[in-house]
């Protein structure tokens, strides 16, 4: 028996309506069957970079001002001494000079302190100024000071050390406010001075005598102020005791050096007694005057003498009969002057 299928069956279903897509189906990646690839909605793609974009320049400008910032951060220590240099020994001059004795680069401490250096390397810091007051790093290349000339402060051992060595010198820049101040001569004395004491004593006539320099040099850039040894006692830190002392060694020290052998050797008492000694030298041995010749010249002008008259460094003229009123003698004084003038010049000159 055979079996039908119901017409229902054998006919095809209508199709469903069309929907509207929705956001969810426009918004996704559009699939090709072909490809199988995935592009990305145009839209979406737009606005991803322009994001990035503004990213990576706003990173780029934010990683600019950090680079300048830690470039004048730099050059701000380097200027106030807490940026370590490096200089080679022929940048650096040295206007002052030691305060040490003459051989003092012979001495064993001398040379023990070069062996160390050389097998050790060097320890400290030397402490120097730029030679022009007004110096300031490139702030594009702060540590580029190869051209810079500087003046040595402290460390002058260490400097004399690698100059002999053939080394560079770690160095640092001292205050910068005392740098451009009227007495900065004292207080480069007072620094080199203040480095001896604490690093190593300085002996007796060394000790004085830069004690004395320094005085001197306070003073006389004191623009008239008067230095008393009081103030200037309690601004290095020693007794107003010391200060008369050090004047007295520092004026006398070419005398005494002159005179004793073992200067550098001596104890304070020892040298207080050889500055008495050459005092007792000065006063038992009084300077000779020196003797001038009493010499005469005479000139006859018509019925009258003229004499011009040298004694003892005092010059007259004389001359009888002559009634000059101010004007004429005037002008006999700027020829006598002008003549003495001339004299002069060409004695110094000699």
């Amino acid at each position: 028996m055979k079996r039908t299928l119901r017409r229902s069956i054998l006919k095809p279903s209508a199709k469903p309506e069309a929907e509207e897509p929705s956001e969810e189906v426009v918004s996704k990646p559009i699939v090709s069957a072909a490809t199988e690839s995935v592009e990305p909605a145009p839209a979406v793609a737009t606005r991803i970079g322009g994001a990035g974009s503004a990213w990576k320049s706003g990173a780029l400008a934010q990683a600019q001002g950090s680079l300048d910032r830690s470039r004048e951060q730099i050059a701000d220590d380097i200027l106030h001494g807490r940026h370590e240099l490096r200089l080679a020994p022929g940048q650096i001059s040295d206007p002052l000079g030691t305060d040490r004795r003459a051989d003092w680069m012979e001495q064993d401490r001398f040379l023990s302190l070069l062996s160390s250096i050389e097998q050790n390397g060097q320890d400290t810091p030397i402490l120097v100024w730029p030679e022009d007051p007004d110096w300031k790093p490139d702030l594009l290349q702060p540590e580029a000071i190869e051209n810079v000339p500087f003046i040595l402060l402290t460390g002058r051992r260490r400097h004399a050390a690698a100059e002999r060595l053939g080394r560079p010198l770690r160095a640092v820049l001292g205050p910068p406010e005392k740098r451009s101040s009227n007495d900065s001569r004292f207080e480069m004395l007072f620094m080199r001075f203040r480095e001896n004491e604490e690093r190593e004593n300085l002996g007796a006539f060394e000790h004085l005598t830069s004690i004395g320099e320094m005085y001197e040099t306070l003073r006389e850039s004191a623009s008239g102020e008067k230095l008393t040894a009081v103030s200037f006692a309690k601004r290095i830190g020693v007794h107003e005791s010391v200060v008369s002392r050090g004047r007295a060694v520092y004026k006398a020290r070419d005398e005494i050096l002159n005179a004793f052998k073992n200067v550098y050797d001596m104890s304070f008492a020892e040298l207080q007694k050889a500055l008495a000694t050459l005092s007792e030298d000065a006063k038992a041995t009084p300077k000779k005057r020196p003797k001038f010749k009493k010499i005469t010249v005479k000139r006859k002008i018509g019925n009258r003498n003229l004499s011009v008259i040298s004694d003892s460094g005092n010059l007259s003229v004389k001359a009888a009969g002559l009634n000059l009123d101010k004007p004429s003698l005037e002008r006999l004084g700027d020829l006598i002057a002008a003549y003495l003038q001339e004299q002069g010049s060409e004695e110094s000159s000699k």
